[in-house]
């Protein structure tokens, strides 16, 4: 393992994570002005991120670990930027400064950084105690309507990642479309079997207020129809679609970072049962969440101290750069089935 770490006074590796709320301020100045700023951050996304991933190289190294104030700024910093940003798509569509096909541009837009920003940002927050932190977390899921990721992702997926259990383990030539489906109904089901368990355990109804998917879809729909009696249902149905594209990132991320990999039902989590990417952009725009092999093998690190292992799968590209053989199965299929033969 080439897990190594040099600790240093002062994290340089902690600024260059502030990357990550650069997508977010593309949308807030687009939904601001309209017209095609609109697509300022689905382009700078998809298109300029994309091509700068393939150009610029790994970064493998394991320094600058140490404890600082910078992660916690940037927490906090992500969740007030969501907040804007949704803030921003609800004042363009409201003031008319978004119009017709511009606002499934801004939609879009704003799904692209709800996807790499709020829901990253979550994942990493639900993950710990502070109750404070871990609110938040479950905060940026609701912007996105999101009422399973947080059950799911803590009690099923960690637990049963590699195996027939889990939804969220892409299996070998199994395509994205075929894997979305599974994978959003798998973890809806599973999460409502979930919460209908913690509250009969609790001699509380299962379809109360208690049971925390049933509360979080009253939440929606009650957002969801106070934005359109207060500025219109052009809001709501902005808000959705917006959510809608988020979701459908998140489970693009979930496609890529297991695929292919199993392990047996007995056998421990490590280092082999996640794909891992060492690229710059993915490594900084998206907190680290590229080193999965670690966040898998040890859950309970903040993002700032994964680490890179020699050993784990390494992906052909990074989160931006897969994106697209990821929506053309047959290409998808040449680039990876034969690295996962390899990895056995």
């Amino acid at each position: 393992m080439n897990s190594a770490i040099t600790a240093k006074k002062r994290s340089f590796r902690n600024y260059k994570y502030f990357l990550n709320l650069m997508p977010v301020l593309l949308v807030i100045y687009g939904n601001i002005n309209g017209g095609w700023f609109s697509l300022l951050n689905f382009i700078f996304t998809f298109v300029v991120l994309g091509i700068a991933e393939i150009i610029l190289p790994e970064d493998q190294t394991n320094d600058d670990v140490v404890d600082d104030e910078l992660p916690e700024i940037l927490m906090f910093l992500s969740v007030f930027a969501q907040i804007l940003s949704i803030l921003s798509l609800i004042y363009g569509v409201y003031t008319g400064t978004l119009k017709e096909y511009w606002i499934i541009a801004a939609a879009l837009s704003t799904g692209a950084a709800s996807g790499t920003l709020a829901i990253v940002v979550a994942h990493e927050l639900i993950h710990r105690k502070n109750k404070i932190w871990n609110f938040a977390g479950r905060f940026l899921l609701f912007t996105v309507f999101n009422p399973y990721f947080y059950i799911h992702h803590l009690r099923i997926h960690h637990k049963y990642v590699g195996t027939d259990s889990d939804p969220v383990t892409a299996k070998f030539s199994e395509n994205y479309y075929h894997f979305l489906i599974r994978s959003i109904s798998g973890q809806i089901k599973q999460s409502f079997q979930l919460e209908k368990q913690r509250c009969l355990a609790k001699r509380k109804s299962a379809l109360g207020m208690n049971n925390y998917m049933l509360s979080c879809l009253l939440g929606y729909i009650t957002v969801i129809i106070c934005a359109g009696l207060l500025a219109g249902w052009t809001v709501s149905i902005a808000l959705i679609a917006q959510a809608f594209f988020a979701n459908l990132l998140l489970e693009y991320t979930n496609y890529i970072e297991h695929y292919g990999l199993s392990r047996n039902d007995n056998e421990r989590v490590n280092e082999m049962h996640s794909w891992q990417s060492n690229k710059l952009i993915s490594r900084f725009f998206l907190i680290d969440l590229s080193r999965h092999s670690d966040h898998h093998f040890h859950a309970a690190k903040p993002f700032n101290k994964l680490v890179s292992y020699s050993a784990s799968p390494v992906l052909p590209g990074g989160y931006a750069s897969m994106l697209l053989p990821a929506l053309i199965p047959p290409l998808w299929f040449r680039l990876m089935n034969f690295r996962i033969k390899n990895t056995q």
